[in-house]
C-alpha cells in the first residue's frame, strides 16, 4: 500500500529558511573573525625574524624577552592592532554608506570623504607644520565637515537623494584631489616625501599613542552602528518602505552618515587614507555572506583582514617594503573598473 508524505506547510518551509540563512551568517562571521586572529597572530610571530607562539605569548603578557620584547611589543603588535581596527572601521564606514545609499560605489573614499581628510593633512603638513597629533585632529575635522557639506549640498526638499548625494561627493572628491595637488606642487622634497607617505596609507610607526583615538572610537561607534542594522537594512528596500516600516528616514540617514564617518575619520587620522579597503569590503563581504543579512559586520571583519593581509605582503613579499595602502590601490582600482563595466552592461546607473 503506498503512502503520500504529507507536504511541508508555509510556515515549516518559512523556518527552515529563516534556520538555514541564521546558520550561514553565523559560519561566514565566525570563519571570517577566525581568520583575522589566524592573521594578526601570525604577522605577530613571522617577519625577518621568527619568534615561537611562547615568546610571543610572554611579550604580551609583559615578559621581557631578548629580540622580541622590542620586535613584537614595540613594532608588531602596535601596528597589528592599527592595521586591525583601520581595516574593521573602513570595512563598517563602507558598507554603511554601500547599504545606505543602494550603490557598490558609494564608499568614502569614492564620494570624497577620504579626499578632506587628505586635502586637511597635506595642509597641515606642507602649509602650516603640525605636529602628528595635530594633522591627525586635523583630517579627522575635515572629514566630518566634508561629509556634513556632502550632506547639506545633496539635500533638497524631502530629503537626500542618493543618486545627487554620489554625484556630488565624486564632484568635491575631484576638487579636494586638485587642492592636493596645488599644495604638492610647491612643497620642498623632504616635506613631500612626508606628506606622500600619509597620503598613500601605512603603518609604519604606528603606537599605541596614535591608536588610542581610534580604539575609543570603535569602542564607542561600532555598536551604535550594529544597534542600527535593522533600520539600515530597511533602508535598502528605499526610503518609502523603510518610513511604511515605521524607520525614521532622515534621522537614521543623519546618524548613520555621523557615526560611518566618523569611524573612517579616526582610521584616517591614525594610518592615512589607506586606498579602497571601505570601497571593496562591502561588496566582497556581501558575496561571501550572499543574501543572508546586513553585510555590514562582515564588512568589517574583512576589511580587518585585507588590511592586515595587505600589509604583511608589502612588507615581506616584494624584496623591498611599501607602504600597505599601495597593495590595496592595486586590488581597488580594477575592481573599480570591474564594477563599472557591470553597471553600463546591466544598464545601472550612478
Amino acid at each position: 500500500m503506498t503512502t503520500l508524505t504529507e507536504a511541508p506547510s508555509t510556515i515549516e518551509v518559512v523556518t527552515t529558511g529563516r534556520a538555514r540563512r541564521a546558520r550561514r551568517r553565523w559560519l561566514v562571521h565566525v570563519g571570517l573573525a577566525l581568520a583575522v586572529l589566524a592573521v594578526f597572530w601570525l604577522s605577530l610571530m613571522l617577519g625577518r625574524t621568527y619568534y615561537p607562539a611562547s615568546d610571543v605569548i610572554a611579550v604580551i603578557l609583559g615578559g621581557d624577552v631578548d629580540g622580541a620584547s622590542f620586535t613584537v611589543g614595540t613594532l608588531r603588535l602596535p601596528r597589528a592592532v592599527t592595521g586591525l581596527l583601520v581595516g574593521f572601521a573602513f570595512g563598517l564606514a563602507g558598507a554603511t554608506f554601500q547599504t545606505m545609499l543602494r550603490n557598490p560605489l558609494a564608499s568614502p573614499d569614492v564620494i570624497g570623504i577620504s579626499s578632506g581628510a587628505s586635502a586637511a593633512a597635506v595642509i597641515g603638513i606642507l602649509v602650516l607644520n603640525l605636529s602628528p597629533t595635530a594633522v591627525s585632529a586635523m583630517a579627522t575635522a575635515a572629514a566630518l565637515v566634508t561629509a556634513f557639506a556632502i550632506y547639506l549640498l545633496s539635500y533638497k526638499q524631502g530629503g537626500v537623494a542618493n543618486t545627487r548625494l554620489i554625484l556630488i561627493g565624486i564632484g568635491i572628491a575631484a576638487m579636494l584631489s586638485s587642492v592636493v595637488s596645488y599644495v604638492l606642487s610647491g612643497a620642498a622634497a623632504w616635506d613631500m616625501q612626508v606628506a606622500m607617505r600619509w597620503l598613500t596609507g601605512n603603518l609604519n610607526g604606528a603606537t599605541y599613542e596614535r591608536t588610542l583615538p581610534l580604539v575609543i572610537a570603535v569602542v564607542l561607534l561600532a555598536p551604535v552602528l550594529l544597534w542600527l542594522l535593522r533600520d539600515l537594512e530597511a533602508m535598502r528596500l528605499g526610503d518609502q518602505t523603510a518610513a511604511a516600516l515605521g524607520v525614521p528616514v532622515e534621522r537614521t540617514r543623519v546618524l548613520l552618515i555621523v557615526v560611518a564617518v566618523a569611524l573612517m575619520a579616526f582610521a584616517t587620522a591614525a594610518a592615512g587614507p589607506i586606498a579602497f579597503v571601505a570601497f571593496l569590503s562591502g561588496p566582497i563581504a556581501a558575496r561571501i555572506l550572499g543574501p543572508v543579512g546586513s553585510p555590514v559586520l562582515a564588512s568589517g571583519l574583512f576589511g580587518a583582514l585585507l588590511v592586515l593581509v595587505a600589509d604583511f605582503f608589502a612588507q615581506y613579499a616584494l624584496g623591498t617594503r611599501f607602504p600597505v595602502g599601495v597593495i590595496t590601490g592595486a586590488l581597488g582600482a580594477p575592481f573599480l573598473v570591474y564594477l563599472l563595466v557591470r553597471s553600463n552592461r546591466s544598464g545601472g546607473s550612478l
